[in-house]
């Protein structure tokens, strides 16, 4: 059982809530704002690991690679996706996969279900809270950011030594037993 979620990783992300100790602001520049990266997040339920994969961007095609990843890593278990209401998460490259996943089959049998949270409700969704750890984290290292390469290979670095805290299940009612 995969929560998912997508993060939009900014080269202005960097930047944020800093505490400066002087009455001016600090200021720092931008390379170029207009860089990013897009990673996908799954948070496995049951084993509570975090899988990162980055992205040229979140889309179909790149959803459904993400999803067979994921696959490739138990290839005889079925598996319960939930994620928001993303075009892409419910688009045409998605549901010709889930076709051909579940071909023949009752749904009883899928191999993979996918679930939607309610639409515009991130609060539901515990896997924000860590984009939220992380990119908290990421703004007090700003100063080894000095280009978007570093920062990028600071965000995955802090997800593999799992530099964040799981979010309590508690919080969020339909996850509430896995706590």
């Amino acid at each position: 059982m995969y929560i998912v979620d997508e993060c939009h990783l900014h080269w202005e992300d960097i930047c944020g809530y800093l505490w400066n100790l002087i009455k001016e602001p600090l200021k720092i520049s931008l390379l170029n704002p207009k860089e990013r990266q897009t990673y996908y997040g799954a948070l496995n339920l049951l084993t509570q690991e975090f899988i990162l994969l980055p992205y040229q961007k979140g889309n179909g095609k790149n959803t459904v690679d993400f999803v067979q990843q994921l696959q490739k890593k138990n290839p005889e278990a079925k598996t319960l996706w939930i994620w928001d209401g993303a075009s892409y998460h419910r688009g045409k490259e998605m549901q010709k996969f889930l076709a051909r996943e579940n071909q023949d089959l009752s749904p009883e049998e899928w191999r993979v279900t996918c679930c939607l949270f309610a639409p515009y409700s991130p609060q539901e969704n515990p896997v924000e809270a860590i984009w939220l750890q992380l990119k908290t984290l990421l703004r007090r290292f700003y100063r080894f950011g000095k280009n978007f390469k570093i920062v990028k290979r600071l965000f995955q670095l802090f997800v593999e030594l799992k530099l964040f805290n799981l979010p309590n299940f508690k919080n969020y009612e339909a996850f509430s037993r896995f706590s």
